[in-house]
């Protein structure tokens, strides 16, 4: 009798560990369409594991929360997670465990205004660092105190690079982790250039910010740079359109008048000697180099060419400045006279 017993029990036992090791090491996530599970900060381990029941991650909590304690799975930690389809439970908890969240990657092309740039920021990181956040701390001198900057050269650490932030970061840990950055791409051999130029890091990406406003053409862009810091160097004010563009927050003007001009501002260029106190956008790495690799020029003036190819004339006296200003303005005239024209036809 017993001997019958003990090959039942064994078999049963059997049984029991490969349904128990099914349950642990076998396919228990479901999602083929390749989303994200997103941790919240404030989760606990019961709510966690409702949400994954909710997001249809995985059918029923009962073994995941058997695997976790078995695994002493206990502190949540929040993120954005990549659960791939098929993924065992064993699996699970341990990346949950371990906090091993994927990455939001985020691209910085051009930003203006701290404003459109928190609106950006709010659409990645939702629920975690709204805009409404990120635009309180961008506008929070206490806030950039830290960090050595204030709200108008906050801007001006963010270069426009591919970052890979968590999606659980606060507005303090973005803004660290864009200096790190910042602070390599200014390594001493584009410090000491700027040196040269008596710029600081800070003062030749605001300068730069200019720059990537004034032309999109690489050729011109070292000219138009030259032509600024000849004017700094014998403090002659700037008088740069997109300063003032910048101030009027009018970004689609195609000819400042003096309505733009005579807005009071600090980053008005029209009323203030020197650099504005930030960067009126994030200069690409081009407009940059075009500042610290400047050659050196007599120009002080330059003008949009009648020729309406894009290119620039430079010059480096008013008479000549305002005999090439006048060309261009009555080309512009000529043209824009033809098109109401052919509009009237």
């Amino acid at each position: 009798m017993k001997r019958r017993i003990i090959p039942g029990v064994l078999l049963i036992l059997i049984l029991a560990a490969s349904f128990t090791g099914y349950k642990v090491f076998g396919p228990a996530v479901s999602d083929s369409t390749g989303k994200y599970f997103y941790i919240r900060t404030g989760e606990n381990m019961d709510t966690l594991s409702a949400h994954l029941v909710a997001d249809t991650f995985i059918s029923n909590n009962t073994w995941f929360k058997r695997v976790a304690g078995w695994l002493n799975f206990k502190k949540v930690k929040p993120g954005r997670y990549e659960l791939k389809n098929g993924m065992s439970l064993y699996k699970l908890v341990r990346v949950l465990r371990a906090g091993e969240q994927k990455p939001v990657k985020m691209v910085i092309v051009k930003e203006r205004t701290r404003e459109n740039f928190a609106g950006k920021m709010g659409k990645k990181f939702d629920t975690e660092c709204d805009s409404l956040r990120m635009i309180r701390f961008l506008n929070s001198k206490d806030s950039l105190q830290p960090y050595g900057l204030d709200t108008n050269t906050v801007m001006s650490v963010i270069l426009p690079f591919t970052y890979e932030i968590k999606w659980n970061s606060t507005p303090g840990k973005m803004i660290e982790q864009f200096q790190v950055s910042f602070k390599k791409f200014w390594n001493a051999e584009r410090t000491q250039k700027a040196a040269r130029l008596n710029l600081t890091p800070l003062q030749a990406t605001i300068l730069a910010s200019i720059v990537e406003e004034e032309t999109t053409r690489k050729a011109d862009k070292y000219n138009i740079a030259s032509t600024y810091l000849n004017r700094l160097k014998i403090r002659m004010k700037l008088q740069a359109c997109p300063t003032a563009k910048f101030v009027s927050r009018d970004f689609q003007l195609g000819r400042i008048t003096e309505k733009q001009t005579s807005l009071v501002s600090p980053y008005n260029t029209y009323l203030n000697e020197g650099l504005p106190p930030g960067p009126i956008c994030t200069p690409s790495i081009e407009s940059i180099e075009a500042v610290l690799d400047a050659p050196s020029t007599g120009y002080l003036y330059f003008v949009a060419s009648d020729k309406f190819d894009g290119s620039t004339v430079f010059t480096s006296n008013y008479e000549d400045h305002m005999k090439y200003a006048r060309l261009f303005q009555a080309e512009q005239k000529r043209r824009s006279d033809s098109l109401k024209k052919i509009r009237g036809k």
